[in-house]
């Protein structure tokens, strides 16, 4: 099975359509897979909704894709360094599912693991418990939270052999690995692609089972907010 493809464009071919749910990994500016951000933009693919902690910056990322009104709906923790999708969200043009990080990364890793639900305390109290289940166990109340479940995962690793076992890069790893797992199909992005069995067992971060296209490419080094000293 073929899963090395030589652009973004090529190995989103075929996947995209509108009013898509789409699982993003990343972190801030750490870790997003740019390159596949910019050819969703380019094909012009609507109506979109994305599971990401948050949405880039105004110009990078997701918020590329705010710019261009093709995202109706984020399922996030964090709207904070994009003044677009603040102002969007405030306004009513954008709808927003406000989920604590924890219980996103686990709603995607357990549908990533075929769980359709599970239940926590995060939450339990607040706004974020409105309208969920609640049960009690051992006399502690916990909310449901529902697994999700993408049409789409894309998200950024450092090193993949051709076979789709990933590697990612110290914080880098973040989001991407239960993004990854939840998508019915995951297209990945890399820094480089290395030779079948040059990486070690052990220290695969991903499986290649989940992955199902895979490009190598030059990524922005970008550095969400400098903090510099006088000398």
């Amino acid at each position: 099975m073929k899963k090395v493809y030589g652009s973004a464009a090529e190995a989103l071919d075929g996947l995209l359509f509108d009013g898509m749910f789409i699982a993003a990994g990343g972190f801030g500016l750490c870790g997003i897979p740019e390159l596949l951000l910019d050819a969703i933009k380019d094909a012009g693919t609507k109506d979109l909704t994305f599971a990401s902690n948050n949405a880039g910056v105004d110009d990078f990322g997701i918020g590329i894709l705010l710019q261009t009104k093709q995202v109706k709906k984020m399922i996030s923790s964090y709207v904070g360094e994009n003044a677009e999708f603040m102002r969007q969200y405030l306004s009513g043009e954008l709808e927003l599912e406000f989920n604590p990080q924890g219980t996103l990364a686990e709603r995607m890793r357990a549908g990533g693991c075929g769980i359709p639900g599970f239940y926590t305390k995060t939450g339990v109290g607040t706004v974020i418990a409105e309208g969920k289940e609640h049960k009690d166990f051992d006399g502690e109340t916990y909310i449901m939270e529902k697994g999700i479940f993408a049409d789409l995962a894309i998200v950024k690793a450092w090193k993949a052999d051709p076979t789709g076992n990933l590697v990612f890069r110290k914080t880098a790893r973040n989001f991407n690995p239960p993004a990854a797992m939840c998508g019915k199909v995951c297209v990945v992005e890399v820094e480089e692609i290395v030779p079948t069995g040059s990486l070690d067992p052990d220290n695969i971060h991903l499986p290649g089972i989940y992955v199902h296209r895979l490009i190598q490419g030059e990524h922005e080094k970008r550095i969400e907010q400098r903090t510099t000293r006088a000398a």
